[in-house]
This record gives C-alpha cells, sequence and structure tokens, in this order.
C-alpha cells in the first residue's frame, strides 16, 4: 500500500498536526472565556455532556476501524491480528478519562480530579506524538485517522478543562493521593489484561502497554531495566509524580507572581 497516495498526510509534529494542536487548544481557551463566570455545576455538566460526546464519536471512530480492511492488512502485516472489539476498548491511560472525568467532576472526586487533569492531557499527548501501527502517514481524512487524532486531541483539552474552567487547581499535597489513584489504576486494567488473555477472549489485551511494549521506545527501555509484565511500566508511575510536581510548582509560581 501506498500511504503517500493520499492528501492531507498527518504526523507527530508536522504542519498538520500544530494546526490541530493551536485549533483544539484555541477552542479550549474560547471556551474557558465563555464559561468564566458560569456556575461550577454548569460547567461541570458541560464538561461532562463533552466527555459524552467524545465518547460517542469514540465508538463510532471504532465502528469505522472494524470496516477497515487497510487497517486490517496493517495490523496482520506487523502480527497484531486483525480488529477485535475486546482490543478497542476505552481502557488506555488516555481514552479512559473520556469516563473517568465525568465521574470526577460530576461527584466532585479531587484525587481522581487530580488524576485526571495531569493523566488526561499527558496520555492523550503520548499517543498523538507516538501513534500506533496505521495511524501514521495517512491522511487526516480517513475516518481511522480522523477518529484517532479528533478523541485524542479532544482528550487532552478535556484532561487541561478541569483546571481551566477553574474546578481543579494543583496543590502538592494532592501528589500522594493521586501517584496511589494511577497505581490503582494501573493495577486494575492489568488485571483486567490478564483476565482476557487467560479467558482467551482477547489474547493479545495490552491496555495500558501493561503486558507488552509494542515496540514503544521508551516502554523498551523500561522493559530492558524490568523484564517483568506489569512491573515494568511502574517507572511511568514516577514520571507521573515528577511531572505533577513541576505542573504544580508553575502554579504556585504563577500565583505567586500574580499576587506581586
Amino acid at each position: 500500500m501506498e500511504k503517500n497516495r493520499y492528501k492531507w498526510i498527518m504526523r507527530p509534529f508536522n504542519a498538520l498536526f500544530f494546526a490541530l494542536l493551536t485549533f483544539f487548544t484555541a477552542v479550549l481557551i474560547i471556551a474557558s472565556a465563555a464559561l468564566r463566570n458560569a456556575d461550577d455545576m454548569v460547567k461541570r455538566i458541560i464538561l461532562a455532556c463533552v466527555c459524552l460526546f467524545t465518547a460517542i464519536a469514540f465508538f463510532i471512530y471504532k465502528y469505522y476501524l472494524s470496516i477497515d480492511k487497510e487497517y486490517d492488512v496493517i495490523r496482520d502485516e506487523m502480527g497484531m491480528g486483525g480488529f477485535n472489539w475486546w482490543g478497542e476498548l476505552p481502557l488506555h491511560l488516555c481514552n479512559i478519562n473520556m469516563m473517568l472525568i465525568p465521574i470526577a467532576v460530576l461527584l466532585k472526586i479531587r484525587p481522581l480530579e487530580s488524576f485526571c487533569f495531569f493523566a488526561a492531557p499527558l496520555g492523550a499527548m503520548a499517543a498523538l506524538a507516538m501513534p500506533g501501527y496505521g495511524f501514521e502517514g495517512y491522511s487526516i481524512l480517513l475516518p481511522r485517522m480522523l477518529g484517532f487524532f479528533g478523541t485524542h486531541f479532544m482528550i487532552f483539552i478535556e484532561g487541561l478543562a478541569i483546571a481551566t474552567f477553574k474546578l481543579y487547581k494543583p496543590e502538592f499535597s494532592d501528589i500522594p493521593l493521586t501517584v496511589l489513584t494511577a497505581l490503582l489504576t494501573l493495577l486494575g486494567i492489568s488485571a483486567i489484561n490478564l483476565i482476557l488473555r487467560w479467558t482467551e477472549v482477547y489474547p493479545n489485551a495490552n491496555y495500558f502497554y501493561s503486558i507488552e511494549t509494542e515496540d514503544n521506545a521508551i516502554l523498551d527501555m523500561f522493559y530492558r531495566w524490568i523484564p517483568v509484565p506489569v512491573i515494568y511500566i511502574t517507572p511511568c508511575i514516577g514520571i507521573l509524580a515528577f511531572y505533577m510536581f513541576v505542573i504544580t510548582g508553575i502554579f504556585h509560581i504563577s500565583d505567586i507572581l500574580r499576587l506581586r
């Protein structure tokens, strides 16, 4: 198959990538400004509804992926087998936030709000920067490309919206519980992977990449350090904690500068 026969080619960090990043960031800025004086509950409901819309779009995208013959060929060439709905559930670090954000903001669960604020943009950007097989070097107009990049950009801004809507402000005291939430989520998703594999419902289950690295360069490095499934992914928790510390520090520095 010749990928380059398509127009509007999408690759991480090319001009089209930055154009879409700019567009979605602008949407977030405009929405945050428009809702500046709105009641917090209104903001929470709107954000939950946007996540619901993204989840619906996600499954529509997965339907088109299920009938995408080219995608099946690409997966077969990589030894991953054809499309399987059990392997396309919203259980990765990025897309699981479509379900967690509404729960976090509507029920005002602070550790979960913190986890979603930090994990959703980080996970979504990681997916956008390192798309899997069949999602790089093709036209953005293809349904699978539009679905993949559209949903991940939406998740990216939905996570940030928790703070830009002023529903959550990170504090250093949040870090321990948020790290614990991340660890428990990793263990829960790893258990789902093992159940799907042991029951042979989906033998390639690998949500959160807790079992296999799938040729991800960073995860390959971690696996060389700790060659044990699930355990090898734990350095990512450390990265998340460091990322949280830096972002929280930026918020606090911003507050200090604003008060001067």
